[in-house]
């Protein structure tokens, strides 16, 4: 039998999934996707794995492909030339005829794909079924600035009812880049345009577009979150590439109209779908209509997220132990920091107003983000809280963490400077370290 290379990093990481499956249950995503994906194909299989396994969880899947690619292939083996203009194909008539052929062979492919159940393979018992059809009403863009599109559409209108009732078969369903209209006619849509128009219609939980190129900060660094209010901004500069920013407009588009979550994940990143809805780091965008990490006052409902917080630092010596009641009874004390309802961080504000002064107590932090500033988030927050309430004076006992303190601003201090009620109650025999702030 194989032995997984790093068996606690997974056991590890699969713990801190179970939110995200018990919260993903049901709920209804959107993925959308170029030609560019399918065209690799082994890329392609491990692809649809994932997709598998987000189908396996009980999510419900709607997949949006296009075939740019396979669309120009197709003209070049006709020797006819492709016309582009504002980032979308002039479809003429034999453009038309090879945009029908690379979309039936794409949805062949796909189901065939989908449809696999070989033993030893990740799709081994997947029975997946995959419903496709006319599910899109398309109207022509007809002609911009002087350029008549012919064939190329918009969407009109989404069929979400029919969706709906394949989705709660229990079914995949499968949209094309193509719309259909009254009166017959077919017509080529850009897929981005599908996907929105699809999570919209859906009132989606989740729409995903797969793009070839992230959005990046002045550093070259990903942007891991957007607000709608920063992606629009963004949209604003030059430096975007036009497919990017296609995804981000349809994204914030969709996002706008209620969509719960966009996310634009790479297309070359190995597991980027999964570490993307599966981590709290993810691995590509995520835009939102509000900030999706909040620092806050604490709540009744956050004492589960802070004692799972605080319980390994109270078992290494690191936190004096809290048992479940008084963390209730003192949870008007803490601030925490929350991302889409997990509990990251947290820290406490004991005021001890006769003496003028304040404990900082129970500071901390999810493991994995100990040098991500949370620490100084939480500080910065009791401190104005401090203040607020007119306190002068702030102290911490430690015994691991007085090189942070000092950087924070603390100075060493003898325990005599503690106020007499708190003084009472320090533990000689732990030896912990007294650091005091003037605010």
């Amino acid at each position: 039998m194989p032995t997984l290379p790093h068996p606690e990093a997974f056991v590890r990481w699969f713990r801190q999934a179970a939110p995200y499956v018990h919260a993903f249950r049901g709920r209804s995503f959107v993925i959308g996707f170029g030609g560019e994906v399918v065209a690799e194909r082994t890329r392609f299989v491990r692809f649809l794995h994932d997709l598998n396994l987000l189908a396996a969880l009980g999510i419900r899947l709607v997949l949006v492909h296009g075939a740019r690619p396979q669309i120009e292939a197709e003209l070049r083996a006709k020797r006819q030339r492709s016309r582009y203009a504002k980032g979308l194909r002039v479809t003429d008539a034999n453009s038309l005829l090879a945009v029908k052929h690379a979309a039936g062979v794409l949805r062949v492919e796909i189901e065939a794909l989908l449809s696999q159940g070989l033993p030893n393979s990740p799709m081994a018992g997947a029975q997946i079924r995959v419903a496709s059809g006319n599910y899109i009403a398309a109207k022509p863009v007809g002609v911009v600035d002087g350029v008549d599109f012919q064939f190329t559409g918009t969407v009109r209108k989404v069929d979400a009812v029919a969706i709906a009732r394949r989705l709660e078969a229990g079914e995949v369903v499968l949209i094309p880049h193509i719309g259909y209209s009254p009166t017959g006619e077919v017509f080529n849509l850009a897929w981005e345009d599908v996907a929105e128009s699809a999570a919209r219609a859906l009132k989606a939980d989740k729409l995903l577009l797969v793009v070839d190129e992230l959005p990046a900060g002045r550093k070259g660094q990903v942007l891991s979150e957007l607000t709608a209010r920063e992606a629009d901004e963004l949209l604003r500069k030059d430096g975007l590439a036009a497919p990017t920013r296609r995804a981000i407009a349809h994204a914030l588009a969709a996002v706008r109209s209620g969509v719960g979550r966009a996310h634009l994940v790479a297309r070359r990143a190995e597991g980027a779908t999964l570490l993307e809805l599966f981590t709290h780091s993810g691995a590509g965008t995520m835009i939102t209509a509000d900030p999706v990490e909040k620092l806050r006052p604490a709540r009744l409902e956050d004492v589960g997220g802070i004692l799972a917080l605080i319980e390994p630092l109270e078992a290494d010596g690191t936190l004096v132990k809290r048992g479940r009641e008084r963390l209730e009874q003192e949870i008007a004390n803490f601030e925490v920091i929350e991302h889409d309802g997990s509990i990251l961080a947290c820290a406490a504000l004991y005021p001890f107003r006769e003496a003028g002064s304040a404990e900082l107590a129970c500071l901390a932090v999810a493991p994995e983000l100990r040098d991500s500033g949370y620490g100084e988030r939480l500080l910065l927050a009791c401190e104005a809280r401090a203040r607020q309430a007119r306190i002068r004076r702030m102290f911490a006992l430690t015994t691991r963490a007085q090189h942070w303190f000092i950087a924070q601003g603390f100075r060493e201090a003898d325990p005599a400077v503690l106020p007499e009620e708190r003084r009472t109650l320090y533990n000689w025999k732990r030896g912990s370290k007294v650091f005091l702030k003037r605010l």
